[in-house]
């Protein structure tokens, strides 16, 4: 069995980066049915939320690795102790698999999930997800949002987060923008300054 890294939350690696249009690529799908006519197999590839068994995200994600099935569960760090930190799942429970019907089926093989979920709309949660990635890996403090609040919707207008989309959630000394997988209902949140964002 491979062993996951410290680093590998994303494989491959460069699963998120920009490709074919996602809705390109589901119009196509749908044309040609996604499905071989012998075997009846659906080979188009698709974004899907897994929702794990308790405290298994790390465990299926060694799984996908070991089968090469694509995932992305996006990790951050948390201090144990001053020297000491370890990576923990941001979205506690789920994972993000980017797969077709067998490579559902190799992860349903590994006993870790409750609950695989379809994703209608592909588009929005690629770009929500490449999002989160961003921010993680522009080490920024970031505070986990249970529940998405009302809000201006915003723009980071420069810095390494520019371009970056969310909604500025006002605390009571500071604001707070907040980037969101939508489909969770869940996201993160950044303390940021107003001058720092555009509205949409």
């Amino acid at each position: 069995m491979a062993v996951l890294s410290a680093e590998t939350e994303l494989f491959p690696g460069d699963l998120l980066e920009a490709g074919p249009d996602l809705a390109g690529e589901q119009e196509l799908a749908d044309a040609c049915d996604g499905a071989d006519a012998e075997t009846g197999t659906d080979y188009a590839r698709r974004w899907r939320v897994v929702y794990t068994r308790s405290r298994q995200e790390k465990s299926l994600a060694r799984h996908l690795v070991a089968h090469e099935v694509p995932f992305y569960l996006p990790l951050i760090k948390q201090k144990k102790h001053r020297r000491t930190a370890s990576r923990l799942p941001l979205f506690t429970g789920y994972l993000f698999m980017h797969c077709d019907a067998e490579e559902r089926v190799t992860a349903l093989t590994s006993n870790r999930i409750s609950q695989i979920l379809d994703v209608e709309d592909q588009a929005t949660l690629i770009t929500d997800l490449r999002q989160i990635h961003t921010l993680i890996h522009a080490d920024a403090p970031l505070t986990i949002e249970q529940r998405l609040q009302p809000g201006r919707k915003v723009r980071v207008k420069d810095g390494v987060l520019a371009g970056l989309e969310g909604t500025i959630v006002s605390r009571r000394t500071d604001s707070r923008l907040l980037v969101a997988v939508n489909y969770l209902n869940q996201g993160v949140s950044i303390q940021i300054d107003d001058f720092m964002v555009e509205p949409l």
